[in-house]
C-alpha cells in the first residue's frame, strides 16, 4: 500500500534521501510519488504520477533543498491516479502524507467546505490537511491542532505531518496501520516500513495503534491514545541497508524464482537438525498440538499457502482445521473452541485483514501462530509463536519465494505437529523429512529446463480466457496459478477443484480456453486424468502438469506437457508451484505488462 518516509536532518537536503526511502518502498505498489520539504519557514513539494523517475526527473529540473521533509508513495483508494491526487498534501500551514483510509472524510469535507476551504484533489487525505489548518486558523499550536483532528478521523491510517515555520517539528500518528520510528544522530525518521530506514539508521522503534510521536533532531516524544507519555522498545534491526538489485535478470519477479532453491533450503536448514534429521521449531508448540482444531487465515497467495496447509495437518498430523479468507473470517464472528489455536501467514506481517483476524482469535483465547516474512511486523508481535521464511526481501509484487517458503514452513509446522501428536511413526517422520531436503535441489532441476515453458506461454498469451484445474494439494496450486496468470498478464484465469468442473466451469470450455491440470501422479491422479479427457471430448486444449508417470498415461490426451521430477507427494505443492510460476511470468513478458509492479495492485495490503 502507501510508502510513508520523514527525516528531520541537522544540515543535509533531505529530499534524495526521501526519494531514497521512497524506492526501498516500491515493492508495495504504488501509483505516483510525491516530496514536500520547508525551505526557509515555508512548504514546497514535488509530485509526478506514475514512477519513482518520473519524481526524481522533476527534483532534477526544479530541486528542492531543505533539512526536514516527507515522501510518499501513493497507492489510489480516494481519486485516480493523476498527479492532483499524490501526496504531500498541503495547505499554507501544514504538509500530510498518509496510508489507510479515512472513512468520515466526506461529512468532514463538506463540513470545511462550508468554512470557506476550498479543495484541490479527489482523495480522503486532503480533508487531514484542511482540518489540521482549520485548527490552527482557531489559534492552536500544530500538537493541539493535531490532537483535534486525530479526535475527529475514523478509519485505519498512518500519518507524517509537517508545518510552515517549524523546521524542528515533524508530527506521526498511527491507527491501524504500521508506522517506524528511526533514530540517528542529531536526525529523525519515520517510515511506513522500517526496510525503507535500513540505509539511515539500524536503531528503530514500532509505533501501537493510537500512538501519536513528536519528532525533533534530538528525538521524539510519543503519547498514546489516552494521551500519556509512553516508552516504546528501541530495537537494533536486522534488516539489510543494501538496497536490492536484479543482476542478470530482466526482472525481480524472475530473479525471485530462481532463487527458490536457495531460499526453500536456508528455511529448511532452521528447523531440520542435521545431526538427527529431526524438525526442531522455536518454543514450546505442545499447546498447539493439543488444540482440539487450528483455525487458518490468511489473504491472498497466503491463503492458498493455508489451504495446502489445511490438507497436510489434516491428513498427516490428524488434526482438525478450519481455513477461511482473512477479509470474510474477521466478519463471521466465527465461535472458537477452548484451548484452539489459530494460525495466519503473511509475507508483510502488516496485512490488515489478516492482523484484524489475529485479534479476534486472540480475544477468543486462541494460541497464536504466525509464518512471516518480515521481521519485526505488527503480526509478529501480537503473536504467541513465530514461524520464519527466510524469503528475503520480495521486490515484485506478485509472490513467488514468499510463496514457497510458506509452504516449506508449513510443512515442517505439520511434520513436528504430527510427532508430537503420535499421528506419524518414526520412519514415515523420516520419509518426510527426507523427501523435504531433497526439495531445493529438484526445485533447481525444474529451473534448468525454462526453455519449454518459454515456448507454452506464447500459446497462452493470445488465450482471453484460461482455466486451472487441481484435486487435493494440487487445488490450491491451480488456485495460484490463476491467480499470477491474471495479475501480471490481465488474462482472465479461473481456479478450480477438478471435480467442480462439471459443476458449471465447463460450459466455457472450447478451442480457445486452455485448461491448465495439475495432476501429480498420486492416489488422485486417475480423477484428473478423467477431468483432463472430459476437457479434450469438448475441443479444449490441455496443458498437463505432471511427473514422467502422469505424462505417459495422458500423452494422447495433452496438447503440451510440462515434466516435474518424481518426488514423494507431500512435497508435491512446493513443486508444482514453479512452473505455474514461470508460465505466468513468460506470459506476461509477451503480453508487455509490467511484470514488477502490476497495474493497480500492491505488496502489503494495510486497509480493508
Amino acid at each position: 500500500m502507501c510508502g510513508i518516509v520523514g527525516i528531520i536532518s541537522k544540515d543535509k537536503d533531505v529530499a534524495p534521501l526521501l526519494v531514497e526511502g521512497l524506492k526501498r518502498l516500491e515493492y508495495r505498489g504504488y501509483d505516483s510519488a510525491g516530496v514536500a520539504t520547508l525551505q526557509g519557514g515555508k512548504l514546497e513539494r514535488r509530485r509526478a504520477e506514475g514512477k519513482l523517475i518520473h519524481l526524481a526527473e522533476k527534483l532534477e529540473k526544479q530541486p528542492l533543498g531543505g533539512s526536514i521533509g516527507i515522501g510518499h508513495t501513493r497507492w489510489a483508494t480516494h481519486g485516480g491516479a493523476v498527479e492532483k491526487n499524490a501526496h504531500p498534501h498541503i495547505t499554507d500551514s501544514v504538509a500530510v502524507v498518509h496510508n489507510g483510509i479515512i472513512e468520515n472524510y466526506q461529512e468532514l469535507k463538506e463540513e470545511l467546505e462550508k468554512s470557506q476551504f476550498r479543495f484541490e484533489s479527489d482523495t480522503d487525505t486532503e480533508v487531514i490537511a484542511h482540518l489540521v489548518t482549520y485548527y490552527i486558523r482557531q489559534g492552536m499550536t500544530p500538537q493541539n491542532a493535531v490532537d483535534a483532528s486525530l479526535k475527529r478521523l475514523r478509519g485505519a491510517f498512518s500519518l507524517a505531518m509537517i508545518f510552515t515555520g517549524h523546521e524542528n517539528l515533524m508530527i506521526g500518528a498511527r491507527f491501524g496501520t504500521p508506522l517506524a520510528v528511526g533514530f540517528g544522530k542529531g536526525e529523525m525518521f519515520l517510515a511506513s516500513d522500517s526496510y525503507a530506514l535500513a540505509p539511515l539508521t539500524d536503531k528503530i522503534c514500532f509505533l501501537e495503534d493510537g500512538d501519536r510521536i513528536e519528532v525533533s533532531r534530538e528525538g521524539a516524544s510519543i503519547r498514546d491514545m489516552n494521551g500519556d507519555k509512553v516508552e516504546r522498545e528501541i530495537r537494533v534491526t536486522a534488516q539489510s541497508g543494501a538496497l536490492m538489485g536484479k543482476g542478470k535478470y530482466r526482472h525481480f519477479m524472475l530473479k525471485e524464482i530462481h532463487e527458490q532453491p536457495a531460499v526453500i533450503g536456508e528455511t529448511l536448514n532452521t528447523f531440520i537438525n542435521p545431526a538427527t534429521g529431526h524438525i526442531t521449531l522455536p518454543g514450546d508448540i505442545s499447546n498447539i498440538a493439543k488444540a482440539p482444531r487450528v483455525t487458518i487465515s490468511a489473504c491472498g497467495t497466503a491463503f492458498y499457502a493455508g489451504m495446502v496447509a489445511k490438507y497436510w495437518l489434516e491428513q498427516i498430523a490428524r488434526l482438525p482445521v478450519e481455513a477461511d479468507i482473512a477479509s470474510e473470517f474477521r466478519y463471521r464472528e466465527a465461535p472458537m473452541p477452548e484451548g484452539g489455536a489459530a494460525l495466519f501467514i503473511s509475507q508483510s506481517g502488516e496485512t490488515l485483514d489478516t492482523l484484524e483476524a489475529l485479534r479476534y482469535c486472540k480475544r477468543q483465547g486462541q494460541q497464536i501462530v504466525s509464518v512471516l516474512n518480515t521481521i519485526e511486523s505488527t503480526i509478529e508481535r501480537e503473536s504467541n509463536h513465530v514461524l520464519r521464511t527466510l524469503a528475503g526481501p520480495e521486490i515484485g509484487v506478485a509472490s513467488t519465494k514468499a510463496f514457497t517458503t510458506q509452504l516449506t514452513t508449513l510443512a515442517c509446522l505439520t511434520v513436528a505437529l504430527a510427532r508430537a501428536r503420535g499421528a506419524i511413526s518414526a520412519e514415515r517422520e523420516k520419509q518426510l523429512t527426507d523427501a523435504l531436503r531433497e526439495a531445493p535441489a529438484r526445485v533447481a532441476e525444474l529451473l534448468g529446463h525454462d526453455d519449454k515453458i518459454q515456448s507454452m506461454a506464447k500459446q497462452i498469451a493470445e488465450a482471453r480466457d484460461v482455466l486451472y484445474l487441481g484435486r487435493g494439494t494440487a487445488y490450491p496450486i491451480a488456485l495460484e496459478g490463476a491467480l499470477k496468470l491474471k495479475e501480471i498478464s490481465y488474462i482472465h484465469a479461473e481456479g478450480y477443484a477438478s471435480g467442480e468442473m462439471k459443476h458449471g466451469p465447463i460450459a466455457l470450455i472450447d478451442e480457445n480456453v486452455p485448461v491448465i491440470v495439475v495432476a501429480p501422479y498420486d492416489s488422485l491422479f486417475e480423477k484428473s486424468a478423467s477431468n483432463a479427457q472430459e476437457v479434450v471430448a469438448r475441443g479444449g486444449k490441455v496443458l498437463l502438469i505432471s511427473d514422467k508417470q502422469g505424462i505417459a498415461k495422458l500423452k494422447d490426451t495433452a496438447t503440451w506437457t510440462i515434466e516435474i521430477p518424481e518426488v514423494d507427494p507431500f512435497v508435491a505443492p512446493i513443486l508444482y508451484t514453479i512452473p505455474v510460476q514461470l508460465l505466468a511470468y513468460h506470459t506476461a513478458v509477451i503480453k508487455g505488462t509490467d511484470v514488477d509492479q502490476p497495474r493497480n495492485l500492491a505488496k502489503s495490503v494495510t486497509v480493508e
